[in-house]
């Protein structure tokens, strides 16, 4: 019998296990299982909160197809929430991009609103649509740690997510055979709007934390005007995912430095599976 915790992050769900006791071996083919919306529990991804050699822990995260390997930004906010309901005070963890760090601003009604640091992004590929040459339509590709495809588009209420974005994660030569997220960015009154197709989870999600940070950061490229910029020249972003805001603020170096992603995480419900 294992116990798993379920944690949303702006819609973004995430089965969680403490696993620092080494007790959890999980197959490919079993988070699969576990993640099926039909035949299992349901959930975009699943983690492991595990021991760190270095930090307070490691976060070890999976699709819900079972593939790794990659950082979650809504499921690092998720693990921190998890981390704190588990009794922790401090949240510098190891993840499969490197370093995180994150501190709780506040715990109000069941919902915590994490700040989580990201990695930093030195290099930024724009893409330009070329008749008769297969790229992924004009837009920016950049790694957040997850690879993500961030194109502007208007009428994105009514834009079809998972056909476009699942031709852009499959057809593209150039991003193949790793593929990527592809997330769609309309700019509204210093807003950003944002959507997302995750690989994965072949699907749109209802957010998705590195493809926000990801979309901030080509906003800005692209010369999107920020919702803020402070005195330091740190730039802000309020983001609007499918249901829930977020926000993205960061300092413009060579492409962005000392990211931070800031959004809700809660505790949904306690499960256990034999």
């Amino acid at each position: 019998m294992m116990k798993f915790y379920k944690y949303q992050g702006a819609g973004n769900d995430f089965l969680i296990a403490d696993n620092r006791d080494g007790s959890i071996s999980l197959t490919k083919d079993q988070i699969a299982s576990v993640c099926d919306r039909r035949y299992g529990v349901g959930a975009d991804g699943l983690m492991l909160l595990e021991t760190s050699d270095r930090h307070d822990f490691r976060m070890t995260y999976y699709n819900s197809d079972g593939s790794g390997g990659m950082m979650c930004g809504n499921g690092g906010r998720c693990i921190v929430a998890f981390a704190a309901d588990m009794g922790l005070e401090k949240f510098d963890f190891d993840a499969a991009d490197g370093f995180h760090t994150a501190r709780i601003l506040k715990d109000e009604d069941g919902v915590k609103t994490v700040r989580l640091k990201m990695k930093d992004v030195s290099e930024i590929c724009r893409y330009e649509a070329l008749e008769g040459v297969s790229v992924p339509s004009e837009g920016y590709f950049l790694d957040t740690g997850t690879r993500h495809y961030v194109r502007f588009v208007k009428g994105l209420k009514e834009y079809d997510i998972v056909s476009e974005g699942r031709e852009i994660r499959y057809d593209a030569v150039q991003l193949q055979p790793v593929g990527v997220n592809v997330n769609f960015v309309e700019p509204s009154d210093g807003i950003l709007n944002v959507r997302t197709y995750e690989k994965g989870v072949e699907d749109e999600t209802y957010a998705c934390g590195t493809g926000i940070v990801a979309s901030c950061i080509a906003a800005y490229e692209a010369g999107v005007r920020p919702s803020d910029v402070d005195q330091d020249g740190r730039v802000h972003y309020d983001v609007h995912a499918k249901k829930d805001v977020l926000a993205v603020d960061f300092l413009p170096s060579e492409v962005a430095e000392d990211v931070w992603l800031t959004g809700p995480a809660s505790f949904v419900a306690e499960i256990l599976i034999k």
